[in-house]
């Protein structure tokens, strides 16, 4: 049987992208632009905000950098108005960075997902790692406060950023997507986990993906992404937990290292970015996010 996982990537992005419509788009696209770097031979392209206070002479000033992956066959473009964060990083003064995949509808090699970049086995690890070289270099950047975010398959490459360049990352917040490898970080990372309880796509409780036809994938549960993190972020003491009609929240604070981890579980939510329109609640998602990096620099 032929096979279909770029049809799902197509689906799963569709459903992205139609929620990003619903997005105001109020980032200034003066402030973005595009940029290219060359990593093993081949020309990778990404979108770079830089917040409007950003002067090098003036202040010196260590800014955060915030990377947001797109979800497969989806744009930077659209990544940028989904989440709102260039308007975040304008308010907190940090560089907002959304890279692209590979391929005519681009994706990310996350593990057993997808499309593209995973079947010609793309080094997404070494292109990130190469651009944040390259920032460093360019602009006067906090080595400490390196963060990434990401949703459905960008939200697996989060988890592998996490896990392989955990001595350069420190926290991820992955969006409906699953750790899908084997993960032996170097160093603590900080992981903010949001999932949505009702995601047909990415299921919070793992299994075979429901939409998978020809080469299945099986999706590690949300919870044991978590327990993993837990232990292996040293966090000792019990979890503070919330509950509300929108979304149940599990917060280890007491970890090593200044670590932590976190789960939002959005309550009915679906696979897109909580706090649009069309999510159905009003999970700020992307503030949620924010907060979280700010609290857990690298040690």
């Amino acid at each position: 049987m032929r096979n279909k996982e770029p049809f799902l990537a197509l689906f799963c992005s569709a459903v992205i992208v139609l929620a990003a419509l619903w997005m105001a788009a109020s980032a200034d696209a003066t402030d973005t632009q595009s940029r290219s770097i060359t990593v093993d031979g081949l020309a990778r392209t990404y979108l770079l905000h830089v917040p409007s206070s950003y002067r090098v002479a003036a202040s010196g000033k260590k800014l955060p950098i915030v990377f947001v992956l797109h979800g497969a066959t989806q744009s930077p473009e659209s990544a940028e108005r989904m989440s709102g964060m260039s308007d975040l990083a304008d308010q907190h003064d940090f560089l907002a960075v959304y890279p692209r995949g590979t391929g005519r509808l681009p994706t990310w090699n996350a593990g057993n997902c997808c499309g593209y970049a995973r079947q010609n086995q793309v080094d997404d690890v070494a292109f990130l790692g190469a651009l944040i070289r390259k920032l460093e270099r360019d602009y006067t950047v906090d080595p400490r406060r390196i963060f990434v975010t990401g949703i459905s398959n960008g939200a697996m490459m989060s988890f592998r950023m996490a896990c392989d360049l955990a001595d350069q990352v420190a926290a991820v917040a992955p969006v409906e997507g699953a750790q899908n490898l084997d993960c032996r970080p170097s160093s603590r990372v900080s992981v903010l986990v949001l999932h949505g309880t009702a995601d047909r796509l990415v299921p919070f409780s793992g299994g075979t993906t429901p939409f998978q036809v020809g080469a299945r994938r099986e999706d590690t549960p949300v919870m044991d992404t978590v327990a993993f993190w837990v232990k292996e972020d040293g966090c000792a003491s019990p979890p503070q937990r919330a509950v509300n009609p929108e979304v149940h929240t599990t917060i280890y604070a007491n970890c090593a290292d200044g670590t932590g981890v976190a789960l939002y579980a959005i309550q009915g939510g679906r696979h897109m970015w909580p706090g649009l329109r069309i999510s159905g609640n009003s999970v700020p998602a992307t503030n949620i996010m924010w907060t979280f990096f700010e609290q857990h620099p690298k040690p």
